[in-house]
């Protein structure tokens, strides 16, 4: 009988069904790591973390935090077992929780609307600013007047000037705009020699005023270009920036002096940048290169280099029993490149 039983046991073994430890999982919606879609959620992070699960024999529930912050103040409370997300490894953070091996290469990059330096509202602000606009409309009053001071004479002296005021004001206007414009003259001589004179000097200031017009338009594309437009980090000086709040980009923007404005979420963000609450985002790359190729139609631009690189990794309580089980089972994934093809799914060969 003891024979039996001793060779029998490890097929008992084997047909007990091995109960999963069931954990509280804190997450924070950031795509395309977390995502949620008809009350499920989904992404790479979780893909990820699913699997490792599945491995270490753990059954998940998700809580969801509106912030960095707030979701890893959790992990420290023992709230949750676990933090799931595109969670940044620093010093900072490893000293209050405990970090898996690293899963993800990531860094900070910007995004900016895309408005060129020479759209026409940037244009027409740039001219109202420098003061050119208003020396357009003091040409324009000039022009109207050597309109109405030509109509006048014209129908003094031309018998065949039309009798009609609108008529001879459109005539007259179209000739005065003419000369501005082109240089060019059709209007009839009535004063010989002197009126060939005063007809090539008001030439002459038709040239000037183009050039004028065009040089000043020229500048202020120019000048936009160079003071109004961000293409790297150093360009951010005197800008507010939006940042997520509690996240790494908020931490590292104010260590740089640079004044900055803290939303809860991507769209909250960009609906700031498109109303130009701030100037320009700073975010995690990753995010934000997915925010602009699964959201086309939306007028904005990732610009620069990555800079500031960092790591992602889940996060655990200091004395967690889950961390060094999830941690090698995660190196196995990365060897066997799973992780590879997780990233290549969500972000393509690109990254």
């Amino acid at each position: 009988m003891f024979v039996s039983v001793l060779f029998s046991s490890p097929t008992l073994a084997q047909a007990a069904p091995t109960a999963s430890k069931t954990v509280k999982v804190g997450i924070y919606e950031s795509a395309p790591f977390v995502v949620r879609e008809n009350g499920q959620y989904s992404g790479m992070a979780i893909e990820l973390w699913e699997e490792l699960e599945r491995k270490v024999g753990l059954s998940s529930t998700y809580q969801s935090y509106p912030s960095f912050h707030k979701l890893i103040e959790a992990v420290q409370r023992g709230e949750i077992d676990a933090a799931v997300s595109n969670l940044t490894i620093t010093r900072q953070r490893a000293q209050s929780i405990a970090f898996t091996q690293p899963w993800y290469d990531s860094g900070l990059r910007i995004m900016t609307r895309n408005k060129g330096s020479g759209s026409f509202q940037t244009v027409f602000d740039g001219l109202i600013d420098s003061g050119h606009l208003a020396t357009f409309v003091w040409l324009l009053i000039l022009a109207l007047f050597a309109t109405a001071i030509i109509t006048l004479i014209d129908r003094k002296l031309d018998s065949e000037f039309p009798r009609r005021w609108r008529e001879g004001l459109a005539d007259n206007f179209f000739h005065t705009v003419s000369i501005l414009t082109t240089g060019k003259t059709t209007h009839k001589n009535l004063f010989g020699w002197v009126g060939r004179i005063w007809s090539a000097i008001w030439m002459v200031i038709g040239v000037g005023i183009i050039a004028y017009v065009t040089s000043s338009i020229t500048s202020v594309m120019t000048t936009t270009s160079l003071t109004n437009q961000i293409h790297s980090l150093s360009d951010l000086s005197g800008k507010t920036v939006g940042v997520l709040g509690g996240s790494v980009a908020e931490d590292y923007i104010q260590e740089l002096n640079i004044q900055t404005r803290s939303y809860t979420d991507m769209d909250a963000s960009v609906q700031g940048l498109m109303s130009e609450e701030v100037d320009a985002l700073v975010g995690d790359a990753p995010v934000l290169e997915y925010f602009t190729h699964s959201h086309p139609t939306q007028p904005v631009r990732v610009v620069g280099n990555v800079f500031h690189p960092d790591k992602y990794g889940f996060g655990f309580a200091l004395q967690s029993d889950l961390l060094r089980p999830v941690t090698l089972e995660l190196l196995g994934l990365r060897e066997q490149g799973r992780i590879r093809d997780l990233r290549v799914k969500y972000f393509g060969n690109t990254r």
